[in-house]
């Protein structure tokens, strides 16, 4: 069979991206294509966040997440600062706000510093030299902690893999793909038919998705949580100089809600957690019944509600009651009131989840691995990449592409 392409990218968000733009400089000339089945890339996960450039802090030592996010972090800087992006490397402060909290914010010095990350830890009354609206019995200063545009980086690396030969095809939703010992064959929603070597996929929410469709049985599902956000007023922006978090719970992957000056000098207020009815469900009205039918037939959906029903319970007040958020926010901002919060677009987190219940705490690869022996031919898929993804996208795309291009070198 003769090839359109020598790889194909499913996905037109800041990961896939990222590996088409990794996968031009490391081979010039290579056939690259990025399948986006929305009208524009950057449009799900990638520009419906805070804009956070992670420093890696809340990472286990060792993890891809932690070596990623310290990697992309630096990177994420550097490339900004070379494209002429908007960037700022602002700082953040982790805010202890209760005494059975010490302990945790603690440890998590101790993990940022085993990662390599300067952390300052602060007195209650240092944290008001940062932030003089912030309550706080102790906190941590973290330096390496930034803002950016993650459209416009998403945008630069379409750009500069285009300007290499790259092709970015939107509105091309993959419907069926068809592998065989001489190539895959992928079909759009349109009927088009794109032949390449080797796929990636990168599709994010669907990611799990597109594993079973190609014949890859991924072991986990993808249940989306919407992440809901609120905007200070414009008004009452200066209640906040930077980025504040307060110390997260270690049996929940979600960092709780928090205050992020953006790039744009907007500032947002959240999010909170609570599962999506759809895929894309970025609000309660939007319901697609077998998307949901299919989280609900899933075993680890069920595990995963028994084991943080609480948890669970307390997101969703704070999702349906403005009162309950607004309370939530004053643990760290107590000078906010209820009409301070102005509504923001919602983001949905593409959360992997095993079988048993457990939620994957680090990034993600399956199909073809260089250092596996025997792995799946042709395909490499990215099957959780939540945050910090964006922050990581340079690193994971480099990842992607090593895997993508000792694929094809497999198959020459």
């Amino acid at each position: 069979m003769a090839d359109d392409h020598d790889v194909l990218v499913v996905g037109g968000g800041i990961v896939g991206l990222a590996t088409a733009y990794a996968l031009t400089r490391a081979r010039p000339g290579l056939r690259v294509a990025v399948l986006e089945k929305e009208s524009a890339p950057a449009g799900h996960q990638t520009g419906r966040n805070s804009g956070v450039i992670h420093s890696g802090v809340y990472y286990r030592p060792g993890s891809l997440k932690a070596r990623y996010a310290t990697e992309g972090a630096a990177a994420m800087v550097r490339f900004c600062q070379e494209q002429g992006l908007p960037c700022e490397v602002t700082g953040k402060l982790i805010v202890a706000t209760e005494a059975a909290e010490l302990p945790r914010l603690a440890a998590l010095a101790e993990r940022g510093r085993q990662n390599g990350i300067p952390v300052r830890e602060l007195t209650q009354r240092q944290i008001s030299e940062y932030e003089p609206e912030v309550a706080g019995l102790a906190g941590l200063h973290v330096a390496t902690t930034g803002v950016c545009d993650y459209v416009a980086v998403a945008g630069r690396y379409a750009t500069l893999a285009a300007e290499r030969g790259a092709e970015l095809r939107t509105g091309a939703e993959v419907r069926a793909i068809d592998r065989r010992p001489d190539g895959v064959t992928v079909r759009t929603a349109d009927g088009t038919e794109l032949r390449c070597a080797v796929l990636v996929n990168c599709a994010g929410l669907h990611s799990d998705r597109l594993a079973r469709l190609a014949g890859d049985d991924p072991g986990l599902r993808i249940i989306p949580f919407r992440g809901e956000y609120y905007e200070l007023a414009a008004h009452r922006r200066d209640l906040v100089r930077g980025l504040v978090y307060p110390v997260p719970d270690p049996a929940f992957p979600f960092l709780g809600v928090h205050l992020t000056r953006g790039i744009h000098g907007d500032v947002h207020v959240g999010p909170n957690a609570v599962p999506a009815l759809a895929r894309e469900g970025y609000d309660w009205r939007t319901v697609r019944p077998a998307e949901l039918a299919a989280t609900l037939g899933f075993p680890g959906a069920w595990q995963l509600a028994r084991r943080h029903w609480r948890y669970g319970l307390g997101e969703l007040h704070r999702s349906l009651s403005k009162p309950a958020f607004t309370t939530a926010v004053r643990r760290l901002l107590p000078a906010v009131t209820a009409a301070d919060l102005v509504p923001a677009p919602a983001g949905v987190r593409a959360q992997a989840v095993a079988r048993d219940g457990t939620l994957l705490d680090d990034f993600a690869f399956a199909g073809f691995d260089p250092d596996r022996p025997g792995s799946p031919r042709r395909l490499v898929h990215v099957l959780n990449a939540p945050s910090p993804a964006a922050t990581a996208s340079l690193p994971i795309g480099r990842e992607v592409a090593r895997r993508a291009l000792a694929a094809l070198a497999a198959e020459e």
